[in-house]
């Protein structure tokens, strides 16, 4: 699944922003404008999204959802409002849409004959160098 199909079912009717003061460089910007941008999703409660979907977001994402079931993202990045509502919203897609692809199952294939002859001739070449070793050592004849 990509972020853009999730764009088209319309998640942005249920997330909640909030806008804080930010931390680091900005001048008297930093001071006096809330930057900090905090999304909040609630997965429990989604109508948008079906029961096996929150369940797979649930396990995948579950260190990132607080007690209430929440997902929270938070951007202060930039030092406007509206770049971190940006930002913070292409997270939030990135992230629930790689929650939602599934792995690729592994197809079982068979080795060929050429890679079956190459170990085998790996394993007595390698038998061959540990025989030779023995039997100097031990012996101190061939």
């Amino acid at each position: 699944m990509t972020p853009d199909d999730l764009k088209i079912r319309g998640l942005e009717s249920e997330l909640q922003f909030s806008a804080s003061r930010s931390t680091g460089a900005g001048g008297q910007n930093v001071n006096k404008v809330n930057t900090k941008v905090e999304l909040r999703f609630s997965v429990i409660s989604t109508l948008i999204l079906s029961d096996e979907e929150k369940e797979l977001i649930i396990n995948k994402l579950k260190n990132r959802l607080n007690k209430e079931g929440e997902l929270v993202l938070v951007s202060q990045e930039a030092r406007s409002q509206l770049a971190n509502k940006l930002a913070v919203t292409e997270k939030f897609y990135r992230l629930l849409a790689s929650a939602l692809t599934l792995p690729l199952q592994r197809k079982e294939t068979r080795p060929t004959k050429a890679s079956k002859l190459k170990r085998l001739e790996s394993k007595k070449f390698r038998s061959t160098v540990k025989k030779f070793r023995r039997s100097d050592r031990i012996t101190g004849e061939e």
